[in-house]
C-alpha cells in the first residue's frame, strides 16, 4: 500500500471522527443548559423530558434504516445528508422562538446523528482490516472519551458567556461552523460510493415502517421516565405495541427475502456468534455505564451540594482514562480479543463499586472529590470494553453489510442506555422518596446513589456472563481472536 493511499484512508478516518464527535457531542451537553432553557422558554418537566430523550429517540430510530441505506446506496452521499440536515437542525434549535419548535429541532437533529454515524461505522469497516482496524476503533472510542470530557463543561461555558437568553443557544449554534468546515472536508477526502447495489425498490419501506415502530415503541416508555410522581403508568403499554410489530417485522423480512428482495435488516448476520454476543454485551453494558455517570452528577449537585461546573468537571477523570484505555486496547484487541472485553468489565465493576463505597463511607466534604477519583478505574474498564468489542462484534461481517450491523450495534447502545437510566434514574428517585424524611436528605442521598450503582453493576455482570460464554465458545472450536 502506497504511503499517498495511507494517507488518503485517515484523512478520511479524521472526517469520519468529525462527524461521530459531533452527533455524541449533542447527546450530553445539551444536559446542563436545561436549566436554563426552562428559564427562557418556560419548558415544563415534559417539554425538557422531550428535548433530552427526543434527541435520543430519533437517533436510534434512524440508524438501522440508515445504516441498511448507506449499504445498498452509498456511504458517502448519505454521510453528507446527514451532516447538513444536523447543521440546519442546530440553526432551528438555535434560534427556536418557543419549546416547540426546540422540540422539532432536537428531533431532526436526532435523525441526522442516526444517519450519518452508520455511514461512519461502514466507512470504518471498509478502509481497515485486521489489527489496522483494532486500531482505528481504538483511537474511535478515544474521541468518544474525549467528547465526553468536553461536553458538559463547554455546554456550562457556553452558557455561562451567553448569558440567561442567549447562553443555551449557543450550545446549538456552536454546531454551525463546524458543520461548515466538515462539509467540503468529507465531499474531498471520503472515498466515492463506486457502484450502486440495488434498485429503488430494495429499501424495503414497509419494513423501515414497521422497524420504526418497533423502535420507538421499545425506547420510548424507558426515555420518558423520570422516576417521579408524574411519570404515567400508561406508557408502559408500548410495550405490547413493540411485541406485535417486533413479531410483524421478522415475518415481513423472512417474506421479504424468499421474494429475493434485499431486507432493511439482514437476520443471517446474527447467525454469526461473535456478532450476536458483542451486540448483547453492548446492550448490558451501556445499561449501566451512561446512567451511573448521570446519577452521579446528580448525587454530587443534590446529595453533595457541590456547583454545575464542578459536578461537570467530575466526568472528567473517567474521559481521560477512557481515551488512554480506548487507545492502549485498540492495538492490543487483535492479540487477545475477547479476554480484553472481560478484564475491561471487572475493572468497571471495580471502579463503580469503589465511587458507590466512598460515596456512603465517607464525609460529604472528601466523597465529592475521591467518588470523582474513583471514577479513573471505571473509565479503564469502558475503554477496555467499547472499543474492542466493537472491533469483535463487526470482526465477522462483511464490508458490504458493515453500515447495517455497525448500526444494529448503536441502537443496542441507545436502547441499553434508555433502560439504564430508567432503572437506574428510578432506583435514585425512588429511595429518596422512601427514606428522605425518615433518614434525612444526605443519607438518602447516599442510599440513593448506592442503589443506583449496584444497578449499575447488575448490568456489567449480565454482559460478564455474555462475555465468558463467547470467550468459552471460541476457545472450544479452536477461533482465534480476529482474522487478519
Amino acid at each position: 500500500m502506497t504511503a499517498s493511499t495511507q494517507r488518503a484512508r485517515w484523512s478520511a478516518f479524521a472526517v469520519c471522527l468529525m462527524a461521530a464527535g459531533l452527533a455524541v457531542l449533542d447527546i450530553s451537553k445539551v444536559n446542563v443548559a436545561i436549566p436554563a432553557i426552562e428559564a427562557s422558554l418556560g419548558a415544563t418537566p415534559t417539554a425538557v423530558q422531550l428535548i433530552v430523550a427526543g434527541y435520543v429517540l430519533a437517533f436510534g430510530l434512524a440508524l438501522v434504516p440508515a445504516g441498511r441505506a448507506g449499504d445498498l446506496r452509498g456511504r458517502r452521499v448519505l454521510f453528507l445528508i446527514g451532516v447538513v440536515l444536523f447543521g440546519l437542525a442546530s440553526v432551528v434549535c438555535g434560534f427556536a422562538p418557543n419549546v416547540t419548535i426546540l422540540v422539532i429541532g432536537r428531533l431532526l437533529e436526532g435523525i441526522a446523528a442516526g444517519t450519518l454515524m452508520p455511514q461512519a461505522l461502514g466507512l470504518l469497516q471498509r478502509l481497515f482490516a485486521g489489527a489496522e482496524r483494532g486500531k482505528a476503533f481504538g483511537l474511535f472510542g478515544a474521541m468518544i472519551g474525549l467528547t465526553l470530557a468536553i461536553a458538559p463543561p463547554l455546554g456550562g461555558l457556553l452558557v455561562t458567556i451567553g448569558g440567561a437568553e442567549w447562553g443555551w443557544r449557543l450550545v446549538f449554534l456552536m454546531n454551525v461552523p463546524i458543520v461548515a468546515v466538515l462539509i467540503p472536508l468529507a465531499a474531498r477526502l471520503l472515498p466515492p460510493d463506486g457502484v450502486r447495489r440495488s434498485a429503488r425498490g430494495d429499501l424495503d419501506p414497509v419494513g423501515i415502517l414497521l422497524l420504526a415502530m418497533t423502535t420507538l415503541a421499545v425506547m420510548a416508555p424507558f426515555a420518558l421516565t423520570t422516576g417521579t410522581a408524574a411519570d404515567s403508568p400508561l406508557r408502559w403499554l408500548l410495550l405490547p405495541v413493540a411485541a406485535v410489530s417486533g413479531t410483524a417485522f421478522a415475518f415481513w423480512e423472512r417474506r421479504y427475502v424468499r421474494i429475493g428482495q434485499n431486507p432493511v435488516v439482514d437476520f443471517g448476520m446474527f447467525r454469526s456468534r461473535g456478532y450476536r454476543h458483542g451486540v448483547l454485551i453492548a446492550l448490558a453494558y451501556y445499561g449501566g455505564a451512561p446512567a451511573s455517570m448521570l446519577v452521579t452528577t446528580l448525587f454530587l449537585q443534590l446529595g453533595l451540594g457541590v456547583g454545575a461546573l464542578q459536578a461537570g468537571l467530575s466526568i472528567v477523570p473517567f474521559a481521560v482514562a477512557f481515551i488512554v484505555a480506548s487507545w492502549w486496547s485498540g492495538r492490543l484487541t487483535h492479540r487477545y480479543g475477547r479476554p480484553l472485553v472481560i478484564i475491561g468489565l471487572s475493572i468497571a465493576i471495580v471502579g463503580w463499586g469503589s465511587a458507590g463505597a466512598a460515596a456512603v463511607v465517607l464525609p460529604a466534604d472528601e466523597a465529592q472529590w475521591l467518588v470523582p477519583l474513583s471514577l479513573i478505574l471505571a473509565g479503564w474498564g469502558a475503554g477496555c470494553v467499547s472499543a474492542p468489542n466493537q472491533t469483535l462484534t463487526l470482526n465477522d461481517i462483511p464490508p458490504s453489510n458493515g453500515g447495517l450491523a455497525g448500526s444494529i450495534t448503536q441502537v443496542a447502545q441507545r436502547l441499553g442506555a434508555a433502560i439504564g437510566v430508567a432503572v437506574l434514574v428510578s432506583a435514585f428517585y425512588g429511595t429518596i422518596a422512601q427514606e428522605s424524611f425518615a433518614l434525612g436528605n444526605l443519607t438518602a442521598y447516599r442510599d440513593a446513589y448506592r442503589n443506583a450503582i449496584l444497578a449499575a453493576i447488575g448490568f456489567f455482570c449480565t454482559a460478564v456472563i455474555i462475555a465468558v460464554m463467547d470467550e468459552r465458545w471460541r476457545r472450544r472450536h479452536g477461533i482465534r481472536p480476529m482474522t487478519e
